[in-house]
């Protein structure tokens, strides 16, 4: 018969349990009253995780927090003997104390999905770890370990890493940069995630893999089926994502794997630092580096907004008989037009260039070609410098790729805000990334009315005895009301109150 394990007021026979109040009336201990640590090491509350509450009545006085107590714990014989009984499955305080995070709710964790999400800085994971911290903190608990922590390339830190924790799901949107060599885009693109789908096979959970268009061939209205045929001439980041593809869709026929590929488009969205694929043409748009029009008239691809993607990921986590084993596009209804994308950017920063005129593939990829065999020539001096990795794809930005929707429609999911895209988002998203770019002086000073209609920055450096006047005198009004939360505060206030 397997022997109960106790809890830290049963250990020490403090008469401080959650079910012993003394006729003096002393209250029972935190660490059997603090609910979010249920169940951990089968413990009652934080019976047999007490080292990470803080306020503990150990040796009948009130203890700090984790970091004060922490030399202490480790040397009491308690402690000693849960990490004797639980020994690799004992939890790590980081762990612990994310659960504790928000002092202010008392959650039963019992009843909380607990998920692990790979790459959560980048721009989808980012989105995705804003949305689970921020909209679901009663429902799901998320975990997004950076690649020192786990790295997809060592199936030992996999191994290691979800031996300690056991989520309920999987979210893998980490990838391999565009131009990764071989090795890099197999091992992290390929086989980090085929390990990620084993490790969801073997705690029998689902897991939900970001894909790309780039496994698709060009053409309109294009089905999930209708992927492009494995060969050796593909890029790597395509042939990798490709085979990872197809290895779910086999784990799932042949082992049962419960999996959901999400596919998008060109991905947008803001919160995020790095300049790539959209950002990158954003970019070289607003540093006047675009001369002429690097695509043809009537070239139109499918776009993703990142704001979108959470709540869907959400929802097939609580439909997984529907969406399991399927593949899915998720990209705005309507495609754009890759020109008009760069002149509506240009309006808006109301700049000269790009010219409208149109350079042909051809002429494109020539040029293309010099620049490598210039930068190559000042690689070998000691230059590093090479053409951004997007331009892999320059033949993308010359051919048609839209993504049918139809699947989605069809399916019970209903996506919020269907009428925003990329042109309805793109004020705020060159607004955000303007100002970041100029402050990090990457790109020029731009127009000053159009991001600051009150001309503040400009008074700010030059006169700012008179700005702070204008403040002063509400003349103008830049910083914003809070007065909501003096009427918030005080209907919390008169609802606590005791009656008199």
């Amino acid at each position: 018969m397997k022997q109960k394990k106790q809890n830290c007021w049963e250990y020490k026979q403090c008469g401080r349990g959650p079910d012993n109040r003394s006729a003096a009336g002393v209250a029972p201990c935190p660490a059997a009253t603090e609910k979010r640590l249920d169940g951990i090491h089968d413990g009652i509350n934080s019976g047999r995780a007490c080292w990470a509450v803080a306020g503990t009545l150990c040796g009948g006085k009130v203890q700090g927090t984790y970091a004060a107590k922490h030399d202490v714990c480790q040397k009491c014989e308690f402690y000693r003997q849960v990490a004797r009984e639980e020994g690799e499955k004992l939890q790590r305080p980081l762990f612990l104390l994310s659960r504790l995070k928000n002092p202010s709710r008392k959650i039963d964790v019992s009843r909380r999905k607990f998920g692990v999400l790979i790459g959560g800085s980048g721009l989808i994971g980012g989105e995705l770890m804003h949305y689970f911290k921020t909209e679901t903190t009663d429902d799901i608990e998320i975990l997004s370990p950076n690649s020192k922590k786990l790295s997809l390339r060592e199936p030992e830190d996999i191994k290691q890493y979800f031996q300690r924790y056991q989520p309920d799901f999987i979210i893998n949107c980490a990838i391999a940069a565009l131009d990764s060599d071989e090795q890099l885009s197999y091992e992290i693109n390929y086989l980090g995630s085929i390990n990620l789908a084993r490790v969801a096979m073997a705690l029998k959970i689902p897991y939900i893999h970001f894909s790309s268009a780039a496994t698709l061939p060009a053409g309109e209205n294009l089905t999930e089926d209708q992927i492009l045929p494995l060969t050796a001439n593909m890029t790597n980041y395509a042939k990798s994502k490709l085979m990872a593809e197809k290895t779910l869709q086999h784990l799932h026929e042949t082992r049962g794997l419960d999996y959901t590929i999400i596919k998008l488009g060109v991905v947008y969205g803001k919160h995020d630092h790095k300049i790539q694929g959209f950002h990158r043409m954003l970019f070289t748009i607003a540093k006047q580096a675009m001369l002429f029009m690097l695509t043809t008239r009537g070239a139109m691809h499918s776009y993703t907004s990142t704001k979108k993607i959470p709540p869907f990921v959400h929802y097939i986590l609580e439909h997984r008989e529907e969406f399991t084993g399927q593949t899915y596009h998720f990209v705005d209804h309507n495609p754009v037009e890759l020109s008009q994308l760069i002149l509506t950017i240009k309006s808006f920063l109301d700049i000269n260039i790009p010219k409208e005129i149109y350079i042909s593939y051809p002429m494109a990829r020539l040029g293309a070609g010099f620049l490598r065999f210039i930068l190559k020539g000042l690689n070998k001096i000691g230059i590093d410098a090479r053409l951004p990795a997007e331009m892999m794809f320059m033949e993308n930005f010359y051919q048609t790729q839209t993504l049918s929707t139809e699947k989605l429609k069809n399916s019970s999911y209903s996506i919020p805000d269907p009428d925003k895209s990329v042109f309805t988002e793109l004020p705020s998203i060159i607004n955000y990334y303007i100002t970041r770019w100029e402050h990090l002086n990457l790109i020029s000073a731009y127009n000053v009315c159009f991001f600051d209609p009150l001309k503040q920055t400009e008074q700010f450096a030059r006169e700012p005895d008179k700005l702070l006047e204008a403040i002063h005198n509400e003349r103008i009004q830049p910083l914003a009301d809070f007065e909501e939360l003096r009427e918030s505060t005080g209907a919390a206030k008169n609802e606590t109150s005791p009656s008199p």
